[in-house]
């Protein structure tokens, strides 16, 4: 499936190719902190297909409980995470951030990983109170 994405902002724009059925959540604490949120959800993008349209993002290495280095990309004006890729391999897939990509409703995810960091209540929040806009404070 073709994507196409960018940031908040509109600094930084991308396209790449992707298997819908690869979208994952993960629940590791790093992705929470990386997020600001409980979760984070990902397509990958297919070995050497993600290509930057516009705008070039600020890179933050993180190295991974493993040993492995993880390039994280986000925009430096808006500050909007797009991608994680490793720092090691080529031709190199991208975890592209679903909330940046413009087809995000066509990408559901299919799986979750590092559950026992979930944070308990994400796991089920079918039965909150639901409101079609911003409910006030």
């Amino acid at each position: 499936m073709h994507i196409d994405g960018g940031c908040h902002c509109g600094h930084i724009t991308y396209e790449a190719e992707v298997d819908p059925d690869k979208v994952g959540i993960c629940h590791c604490t790093d992705c929470q902190i990386l997020t600001g949120s409980a979760f984070r959800v990902t397509v990958p993008s297919l070995k050497g297909t993600f290509k930057l349209l516009g705008g070039q993002p600020k890179v933050y290495v993180k190295t991974a409980e493993s040993g492995a280095k993880r390039m994280h990309g986000f925009c430096p004006e808006c500050g909007t995470p797009l991608y994680a890729t490793s720092a090691e391999q080529a031709p190199l897939v991208y975890g592209i951030r679903v909330g940046t990509v413009r087809q995000k409703a066509a990408l559901r995810p299919a799986k979750q990983g590092w559950c026992q960091s979930a944070l308990d209540w994400s796991m089920n929040i079918e039965s909150l109170p639901q409101s079609p806009m911003q409910t006030p404070r």
